[in-house]
C-alpha cells in the first residue's frame, strides 16, 4: 500500500452500479434525516438561548471560540483519516497508524492552542474568550480520537448508526449547554456543552464501529498516509479559513456587539449548508471515490448530486434572504434585527458554498489535491483585503458583500475550471443548476411582491412562504428527471 489506490473494476460495471446507487441513496436518506433532526434541534436551542439567556456579546465570544475550533479541526488529523474512506483493501491494516497520527497531532495542536489562547483572543478583539477557547478546543483532541471509527462508518455508508451517535451527542451537549446558560455561565456554557457532546460521540463511534480504536505504528504506512493526507489537510485548513476569516475580521475591526449580530446572521445563513450540504458530504466523497476511475460515470454522478443539492438548497436560501427582517424578528426578537441587514448577502454566499463544497469532494476523490490548494489559497488571499475594506465601509453588511463579490467573481470560475480539467464540463454543471436557479428567481419575485401587499405577520409570512415555495416547485418540475438519478 503506497497511497490511494484505484477502486476495483467491479465498482464501475453496469451490474455493480445499481447496487452502489442503492447503497449511496439509502445512506443519503439516513444522513439527511439525521442532519435535519439535529439541525432543527440546534435551531430550537439557539432560539431559546438568544431570546432568554444570551445577548449579542455572548454570541460574539462564542463565535470567536467556534471559529478557532473549526480552523483547528480542519487539519488536526493531518488529513490522514480520509484514507479510511478512500484507500482500497482492508482499512484495518493501516487504521492503527492513522489513529496514532491523528491523536498525536491533535494533542500537539491543543497544547499549542492552550499556551497561546490569551494572545489569540486578544488579537481577535475578545480577550474574555481565552477561557472559552481553552475549554472548547478540548474537542480537537476528542475529534482526533474519533476520526478512525467515524471513518469506518462513512466507508460502510452506515449512516443509520451515525444518526444514533449524533443523537446522543446532541442530547447531552444541549442539556449541558442549557443547564449552564440558565445558571449564568454565558458563552462558557457552549464550551462545556461541546466537550460533553464530543465525549459522547467518541464513545458512540467506538460502539458503532467496534475494534477500530486501536493504536499502532508502521513507518512505511505513516509516510504514505502523510503523503496522501497533508495536501488535503492544507486544502481543508484553507477552506475553513475562507469560511471563518470574516468572524476574525469583524471581531478585530468592529465592536463586540456587531460581532454578535454577524455571528447570528452567519449561523442563520449556515442552516441550508448544514442541513443539505452536510447530509450530502457524508456520502458524496465515498460515492465519488467509487466512480473515480470512470470519467463518464463520475460526471453523471456529480451532475445528479449537484442537481439534488441545489434543488433542496435554493428555496431555503431564497426564503431566508427575501424575508430576512421579519424572520429574524419573529424568531429571535426585535433586539436582533441588525443581523437581518447582512443576512440576504450571506444567504447568497451559503448557496455558493454548497456548490463549492460538493466540487471540493469530487476533486479530492479524483486526486486533484494541488488544484484544491490553489483554489482555496487564491480565495483566502483575495478575500482578506476585501473583507477588511468591506468592514471599514459598510460594517457587517460590507463584510457580507465582500464575501459574495469574491466568491462570485473569482472562486466560482476557478472551481469550474478545476472541474473541467477533471472531466466535468461547464455544460454539465449548468444543466444541473438551471432549473433550481430559475425557480429561485421566480420564487424571490413572488416573495417580495406578496410581502409588500400582505405584510409581515405570522399568518402573512406563512402564506407568502407557501406561495413562493409552490411557484418554485412548479419551476423545478421540468428537471425532475435529473433529480431522480
Amino acid at each position: 500500500m503506497t497511497g490511494p489506490a484505484a477502486d476495483t473494476a467491479s465498482d464501475t460495471t453496469p451490474a455493480a452500479a445499481p447496487s452502489l446507487g442503492r447503497t449511496v441513496g439509502s445512506a443519503a436518506r439516513w444522513s439527511l434525516i439525521n442532519t435535519v433532526v439535529m439541525r432543527l434541534g440546534n435551531f430550537a436551542t439557539g432560539i431559546v438561548l438568544a431570546r432568554f439567556f444570551l445577548g449579542p456579546e455572548a454570541w460574539g465570544v462564542y463565535g470567536i471560540a467556534q471559529t478557532v475550533l473549526l480552523v483547528l479541526l480542519s487539519a488536526n488529523e493531518l488529513g490522514v483519516s480520509l484514507a479510511i474512506v478512500r484507500w482500497e483493501g482492508d482499512p484495518r491494516r493501516f487504521a492503527p497508524t492513522v489513529l496514532t497520527l491523528s491523536a498525536a497531532s491533535s494533542c500537539l495542536l491543543y497544547a499549542v492552542l492552550f499556551a497561546v489562547a490569551p494572545a489569540v483572543a486578544g488579537v481577535l478583539g475578545s480577550p474574555e474568550a481565552s477561557g472559552v477557547l481553552r475549554v472548547m478546543c478540548l474537542c480537537v483532541v476528542l475529534d482526533g480520537l474519533s476520526q478512525v471509527p467515524a471513518g469506518f462508518l462513512t466507508r460502510e455508508f452506515a449512516q443509520g448508526r451515525r444518526m444514533a451517535v449524533d443523537g446522543l451527542n446532541f442530547v447531552l451537549s444541549t442539556a449541558v449547554t442549557l443547564l449552564l446558560a440558565v445558571q449564568g455561565w454565558g458563552a462558557m456554557s457552549f464550551a462545556w456543552g461541546s466537550v460533553v457532546g464530543n465525549v459522547a460521540a467518541l464513545i458512540g463511534c467506538c460502539l458503532a464501529a467496534p475494534g477500530t480504536l486501536k493504536f499502532g505504528w508502521d513507518p512505511e504506512q505513516a509516510r504514505a498516509l502523510l503523503k496522501f493526507g497533508l495536501p488535503l489537510a492544507g486544502a481543508s485548513m484553507l477552506a475553513l479559513g475562507v469560511v471563518n476569516v470574516d468572524t476574525m475580521v469583524v471581531g478585530s475591526a468592529l465592536d463586540p456587539l456587531a460581532l454578535g449580530f454577524y455571528v447570528l446572521a452567519f449561523n442563520i445563513s449556515g442552516w441550508p449548508v448544514r442541513i443539505i450540504s452536510e447530509a450530502a458530504r457524508r456520502v458524496s466523497f465515498a460515492g465519488f471515490s467509487r466512480l473515480a476511475d470512470s470519467p463518464q460515470a463520475l460526471a453523471a454522478g456529480f451532475a445528479r448530486a449537484l442537481g439534488v443539492v441545489m434543488a433542496g438548497t435554493v428555496p431555503i436560501c431564497v426564503l431566508l434572504a427575501a424575508l430576512a427582517a421579519p424572520v429574524v424578528e419573529l424568531i429571535y426578537g426585535e433586539r436582533w434585527l441588525p443581523a437581518a441587514r447582512a443576512l440576504p448577502w450571506l444567504m447568497a454566499l451559503g448557496l455558493v458554498r454548497i456548490g463549492c463544497e460538493l466540487a471540493y469532494d469530487c476533486l479530492v476523490a479524483i486526486g486533484h489535491r494541488r488544484s484544491l490548494i490553489g483554489v482555496q489559497g487564491l480565495w483566502l488571499i483575495i478575500l482578506i483585503p476585501a473583507l477588511v475594506i468591506g468592514a471599514d465601509i459598510g460594517g457587517i453588511v460590507g463584510v457580507a458583500q465582500g464575501h459574495v463579490l469574491v466568491a462570485g467573481i473569482v472562486v466560482v470560475p476557478v472551481f469550474l475550471l478545476a472541474l473541467h480539467r477533471g472531466g466535468i464540463r461547464l455544460g454539465t454543471v449548468a444543466r444541473a443548476c438551471a432549473w433550481p436557479l430559475l425557480g429561485g428567481v421566480v420564487m424571490a419575485a413572488v416573495l417580495l411582491l406578496l410581502e409588500r401587499y400582505l405584510g409581515s405577520g405570522v399568518l402573512a409570512l406563512l402564506a407568502t412562504g407557501a406561495a413562493g415555495t409552490l411557484c418554485y416547485v412548479l419551476c423545478v418540475l421540468p428537471g425532475r428527471a435529473l433529480l431522480k438519478g
